[in-house]
């Protein structure tokens, strides 16, 4: 069964462009060492009913954007053999992220349906 790795994060609207740079370059990383799909989206119709918000869940203050993504994988081990080879790739060592991380949540997914 596939496998996916999920995150949501806010990013300062002011530092899109320079974040949309940084998404590009992880999506060609990830994808080089294996990763099914990578995805990354800016919240744009965030206000819908039911549940809860996102800007109200992330706290988000009035000049930051939401970013939503997700990395597609063959299976939770194919994940982790991926992330393995990603965490070494030097592309992705010392970048200048333009969000704060301790903002950002993240986690592994077993998948419940897809087509």
């Amino acid at each position: 069964m596939s496998y996916v790795d999920g995150f949501v994060l806010p990013v300062p609207t002011k530092n899109l462009a320079k974040y949309r740079r940084i998404a590009r370059l992880a999506a060609k990383v990830w994808r080089e060492h294996g990763a099914l799909a990578y995805v990354e989206c800016q919240g744009d119709a965030l206000q819908g009913q039911p549940g809860l918000p996102f800007p109200r869940l992330m706290k988000l203050k009035p000049t930051e954007s939401v970013v939503f993504g997700w990395v597609l994988f063959k299976s939770r081990k194919h994940r982790d053999q991926v992330n393995a080879r990603v965490i070494k790739d030097k592309r992705l060592a010392n970048l200048d992220l333009p969000f704060d991380m301790k903002r950002m949540t993240y986690g592994g997914f077993k998948i419940l349906a897809e087509s």
